[in-house]
């Protein structure tokens, strides 16, 4: 019966504690002697207290730092059978009964008189016995608080429940001392004296929230007692056990009652039908006592040999997944949880579903015909298949009444009309249609336990030792894994990822391609060919999982949520306090079902998968974007990415000095690396940096650690490498003060010191060397000195051959490397090379630009056009004729931009040779903060980031024939010889400027020039070409993206160009809406009058403005809507009009004022200041919430946050964006 969480064997004169969930070591609390009777924690505080053969009742601290006991209560005369604590009042509930054998031996065999069947009550505060009750005949078996009244149920061996009323107790405490019992019986009464058992009551319990009572006794039965204000009487008995039955209780949360008893059984009743249900049984144990967790699914039971903890039904609830809605069982009924809404509304009852009920084990769900399948293990496997109902109006129906069953142990949809049941004793898999109707019979190919969907007309077969994709329509398997046996699956949204969970003794995830497959204590991951696999090891069972949009594989333990990245990378997110069902991952918050099936959301962070994914995909910019926003910190990160080989990143979040070197060390940052070896002192850390230094050239710092470890030898040689002469000097003179010789010849040699090798080998008693060292270097006096020094002469070396001059000489210096390091070969730079430019990833505020050059730099600020100085725009003059403003307004064009391919550049590899210097491009990129100036120098990249950041532009297509004419327009292109390909000259905005930090490109587009074209966008509007304005504003705004700023004078100009084009464009576009609505709804009058109403409201010219009201006033007076008429008439003689303009507004105030009603109602108030939706062209009221486009400021409801900008087509709606940069 149930699941058998753990074991546990019982220490005999110890109080043995057990953790059931972390399974860790248990506590030991030592008594005096004899056994251990009776045990209660309390229900809020660390508190224990224990009864036993030694006549006592101990109080416990249970915290771990001070377990001990904290008092002793003394009082009764035999054994302790039972404690308890009250749930609210510091008292201790006891009974005692005289036994005089071994610690499981039933009372009835030995019946002795006693004169103190005693029940007492302590409190635990003073430490005093505060009542004593006094009744029973004979040995108190038991005794129980009620769980909100102030009652008391206690049982013996004379047959009888009694049920005490301790009110008085909480109203008057007595205060008398602890041995003045007389006076304490005023305080508690007998309520009721419940009589029916044949034989003594061994236990009984309240029912915890109904008035009910259930009692175990000897002779074998469970009795049902109800209890009303002034009564109480039995209700019925359950029949079945086959010996003294020794405890009972009531389910915390279901209608059960669970017993155990001498006959070895624990048995599971239906309240209603007084019922056995389930049974479990012992081969050799008798059971004693039952304990339920108050609100997890657990119960113990101890028995002769220990205890062991059990579940009575799955916690695991059935559910499936589709888009955002779940489909789950609770309380026997399918319910739909939507993820959005957070709406969880009952679909259909499965109450009769299995004799007796059990919950459904599985649930597959068909969205296209909105059926379900539920599956339960009982009565040997029962399907079955029901329809959901489309509304949910009044009461929910039962599956009983039109569902389909069937017999199979496993059932599931594999197409939209089609389904599988295995029966796994026949090894049959059946495929049936939506009427239950057998289809095709399939003979599992492999030992099945369980099938599971597999994609479309496809199973995934689950056998002891492996996990096999079959295809349907074929008959044969497509692909096989070895992997545990599969209990569950559960496919990524995009059916390309696959979840299976497994039941083993080890946990271990494999990663496959697209598929993942996790087990109770297993996971793997792989694509729906089974090609690619991975194994990661756990140690604690896996509770569910699901997938993340990012294809990352997120699964839950017994305590913790975890993640599991494709390659089999896999990490802690969060701890848990209880187990949860995992069903969907959305960005930051886990969606799952908690151990009572009711949906919950968990908040954790993703940061630390999400970047091990961009690693492992390259996406640095993802990467760069989670360091410079998050606190990711930790050693497993820094191991992390020194393993995956990006030490430079790791760099960035170690703090520890020999760490930090390590990694320094291995990414060839030897600025870092000198600073720590610095800081740590140690030779073997001088040593390595040495070596690195010497493989990067950088002689510099080799000499530093040379000096450092006082390795002279080297330091030598590397002045030699270095042609510095007088060093090498100083280390001959060093040598000396030493008294090493050898070090003395090394450093005469590299100097070409002939005198000094001479001194040398003189010193150290070599004189023939001497002699003929100075003979072939042509010092004939110093070789008869050597000679004469010797006792020798001419005559006395005559046999010694005759050697020619020396032509050992150092090589002579051409080019000298003292101050400055060696040349290397450089490689193109990488991302992370121009991110980690003063090795810093972030910085304080808004980086400006990528390539992280001191933000103190100024740039110049003259431009290339100074000489022409922005000129007013003139006013214009409306041209009426175009708009045709007294008659029917025209249908408007539609515009329409033609898309285009994304460019590529290809970088050319930089040939073997000399260093070039850095380019002028490159300096530009450094230079400026304007994505203009990036696309000068062609860094699309940058610049594209620049625009991100700064104005929120996320859609770059439009821009790209933009960003070609400003890189092309920054460059010209020479021509010297027809054979030679053409030299390119960079064209700078201050040619004059010759430091490399301030030189700047071109200025291609400015604010005159855009100024211009804005102007031809007036003409159009004056001319009533709507569409050619609409392109003409819209390409204003896109080319404003790319015009640099000089001073504060030119942004703040910048700034009102950009309102004025979004301003009119916006009109333009309202207008254009509602000559469409005019010629495709023509009876939708008030949307016309709406628009025409919100045209006003743009901030246009005079000239403009006058034709917007002019055509609202023709518009409104034609659908007799006289009193708004009169209103835009006002407006309009505030405009100073021309004569004949100003006759007709008088005329339509004049009619306004004989009729002030309006024919036509519409959303339209122009007292209150509102601003317009630039999507649905409707008012956005003062203090109504609205979000903004982050470039042009226009206004949006809030449903469009995230969506595109479609004034200006390449920003995002509500978005973070710092603005334009400062002036340069």
């Amino acid at each position: 019966m149930g699941v058998l969480v753990d074991r546990f064997e019982e220490h005999e004169g110890t109080l043995t504690l057990f953790s059931v969930m972390i399974h860790d070591s248990p506590s030991l609390i030592s008594l005096d002697k004899g056994p251990v009777r009776g045990v209660a924690i309390h229900p809020s505080r660390a508190l224990l207290v224990t009864g036993g053969d030694d006549y006592k009742i101990k109080v416990w601290d249970l915290r771990p730092q001070n377990r001990r006991c904290l008092f002793t209560l003394h009082g009764h005369l035999d054994y302790v059978r039972t404690v308890q604590f009250h749930h609210e009042m510091p008292w201790i509930v006891s009974a005692r009964c005289p036994l005089s054998s071994g610690p499981f031996t039933h009372p009835t065999s030995q019946l002795s008189a006693s004169d103190d069947q005693t029940i007492r009550i302590w409190n635990s505060t003073s430490r005093n016995c505060i009542a004593i009750l006094t009744g029973h005949s004979h040995y108190v078996m038991s005794a129980q608080f009620h769980p909100k009244d102030d009652l008391i149920v206690s049982t013996s061996m004379d047959q009888t429940v009694r049920v005490w009323d301790i009110s008085g107790l909480r109203k008057s405490t007595p205060s008398t001392g602890p041995n003045n019992f007389e006076t304490f019986d005023t305080f508690s009464t007998v309520k009721y004296v419940l009589e029916g058992h044949d034989r003594g009551v061994n236990f009984a319990a309240f029912h915890p929230t109904l008035p009910l009572i259930v009692s175990a006794a000897d002779d074998r039965t469970i009795k049902i007692w109800r209890m009303s204000e002034t009564k109480a009487w039995e209700v019925d008995s359950c029949r079945g056990h086959f010996n003294n039955v020794s405890n009972a209780l009531f389910h915390p949360k279901h209608e059960l009652i669970v017993s155990c008893g001498e006959d070895k059984t624990v048995r599971v009743w239906d309240l209603a039908k007084r019922t056995a249900i389930q049974t479990f049984r012992r081969e050799q144990d008798r059971f004693w006592v039952l304990a339920a967790h108050p609100n997890l699914n657990l119960f113990a039971a101890g028995h002769d040999s220990g205890l062991i903890v059990f579940k009575l039904e799955r916690e695991r609830p059935a559910f499936s997944v589709h888009a955002d809605s779940l489909y789950y069982i609770r309380d026997k009924y399918v319910r739909a949880y939507d993820f959005n809404t957070g709406s969880d509304i009952g679909l259909l009852g499965v109450r009769k579903f299995g004799s007796p009920y059990v919950p459904p084990r599985t649930l597959s769900y068909n969205p296209a015909e909105r059926a379900v399948i539920t599956t339960i293990a009982s009565d040997n496997g029962l399907f079955e298949l029901s329809s959901l109902p489309t509304q949910t109006n009044g009461e929910v129906k039962d599956s009983s009444t039109d569902g389909k069953r069937g017999s199979a142990n496993s059932a599931i949809f594999v197409a939209r009309n089609r389904f599988a049941a295995l029966n796994k004793t026949t090894q049959l898999i059946e495929v049936r249609d939506l009427s239950n109707s057998v289809v095709k019979g399939i003979k599992a190919p492999i030992q099945t336990n369980e099938i599971f969907y597999g994609g479309t007309a496809c199973l995934i077969l689950s056998s002891t030792s492996s996990v096999a994709l079959y295809d349907i329509q074929q008959q044969k398997i497509i692909a096989e894994l070895n992997s545990p046996p599969v209990k569950y699956v559960a496919w990524s949204s995009d059916g390309q990822l696959v979840a299976l969970m497994s039941k083993h003794s080890e946990c271990w995830i494999r990663v496959l391609d697209c598929v993942a497959v996790t087990s109770v204590v297993a996971i793997t991951v792989a694509n729906k060919n089974f090609s690619q696999s991975s194994l990661v090891h756990e140690t604690i069972r896996i509770k569910s999982g699901a997938w993340d949009d990012a294809g990352v594989f997120i699964y839950s333990t017994l305590n913790h949520i975890k993640y599991c990245l494709p390659q089999g990378d896999n990490g802690v997110i969060c701890t848990l306090d209880n187990p949860v069902y995992l069903t969907r991952i959305k960005g930051k918050t886990a969606h799952c079902l908690d151990r009572s099936a009711r949906p919950r959301t968990i908040t954790f962070d993703p940061t630390e998968y999400r970047f091990k994914l961009a690693l492992l995909r390259n996406n640095y910019e993802e990467m760069l974007h989670i360091i410079r926003t998050s606190t990711l910190i930790g050693q497993s990160i820094i191991g992390y990415l020194q393993q995956k080989g990006f030490p430079e990143i790791a760099l960035h979040f170690v703090q520890d000095k020999n760490t930090r070197f390590d990694l320094a060390i291995e990414c060839g940052n030897l600025d870092v690396a000198l600073e720590t070896a610095k800081a740590i002192d140690r030779p073997e850390c001088w040593e390595r940096l040495a070596q690195q230094a010497l493989k990067q050239g950088n002689h510099k710092i080799v000499e530093k650690a040379y000096q450092q470890t006082k390795n002279f030898d080297r330091l030598s040689f590397l002045y030699l490498a270095t042609g510095s002469m007088d060093k090498l000097s100083k280390m001959q003179k060093i040598a000396a003060a030493r008294g090493d010789p050898m070090s003395r010849f090394h450093n005469a040699l590299y100097a070409g010191d002939v005198q000094g090798r001479i001194a040398v080998l003189r010193d150290v008693g070599l004189h023939p060397l001497a002699y003929l060292t100075a003979k072939t270097n042509g010092l004939d006096e110093e070789a008869a000195e050597i000679l004469e020094a010797a006792g020798l002469n001419e005559a006395d070396v005559d046999d010694v051959p005759s050697f020619g001059q020396s032509t050992l000489k150092p090589p002579p210096i051409i080019t000298s490397t003292a101050n400055f390091n060696w040349p290397s070969i450089s490689t193109s730079e990488s991302f992370w090379d121009r991110v980690l430019a003063n090795g810093n990833l972030d910085g304080d505020g808004e980086v400006p630009y990528v390539n992280g050059i001191d933000a103190s730099i100024t740039a110049a600020s003259s431009a290339l056009d100074d000489w022409a100085k922005e000129e007013e725009i003139p006013e214009v003059d409306a041209d009426e004729a175009g708009w045709d403003l007294d008659a029917e307004v025209a249908d408007g064009e539609t515009h329409t931009e033609e898309e285009f391919e994304d460019a590529v550049g290809e970088d050319e590899d930089e040939g073997a040779g000399a260093t070039p210097g850095v380019s002028e491009n490159e300096l530009w990129v450094r230079n400026s903060p304007f994505a203009a100036d990036h696309v000068s120098a062609g860094s699309f990249d940058t610049a594209m980031q620049l625009l991100n950041r700064q104005f929120g532009v996320v859609n770059f297509a439009p821009l790209k024939q933009l960003f070609l004419s400003v890189y092309r327009s920054s460059h010209a292109y020479v021509s010297p010889l027809a054979s030679l390909p053409p030299l390119q000259v960079h064209v700078r905005r201050n040619p004059s400027e010759t430091s490399p930090g301030r030189v700047l490109p071109v200025a291609v587009r400015t604010l005159s020039s855009v100024r211009i074209e804005l102007s031809e966008g007036f003409r159009a509007v004056s001319g009533n070409k709507l569409p050619e304005a609409q392109a003409v504003f819209r390409s204003v705004l896109q080319t404003l993206l790319l015009v640099v700023v000089s001073s504060d004078e030119e942004a703040k100009e910048w700034r009102d160009t950009v309102v004025s084009a979004r301003e009119y464009l916006l009109g333009v576009t309202i207008e254009l809406e509602r000559r469409r609505v005019t010629q495709d709804e023509p009876d939708n009058v008030r949307r016309q009058l709406e628009l025409a109403a919100c045209f006003t409201h743009c901030q246009l010219q005079p000239p403009h403005m006058q034709i917007a009201l002019r055509s609202a006033i023709g518009a409104f007076a034609k659908a007799n809507n006289h009193a708004t008429a009169a209103k835009f008439a006002r407006r309009l003689l505030d405009l100073n009009p021309d004569p004949k303009i100003v006759a007709q507004a008088r005329q339509r105030i004049a009619a306004g004022d004989r009729n002030p009603r309006n024919a036509v109602e519409i959303s339209y108030d122009e007292f209150t200041e509102f601003d317009i939706c630039a999507i649905t062209y409707t008012p956005i009221y003062k203090g109504s919430p609205l979000v903004h486009c982050p470039y042009t400021d226009a206004s949006f409801l809030p449903e469009f946050k995230g969506k595109l900008d479609p004034l200006t087509e390449v920003t995002e709606i509500g978005v973070t964006a710092s603005g334009l940069p400062a002036p340069r």
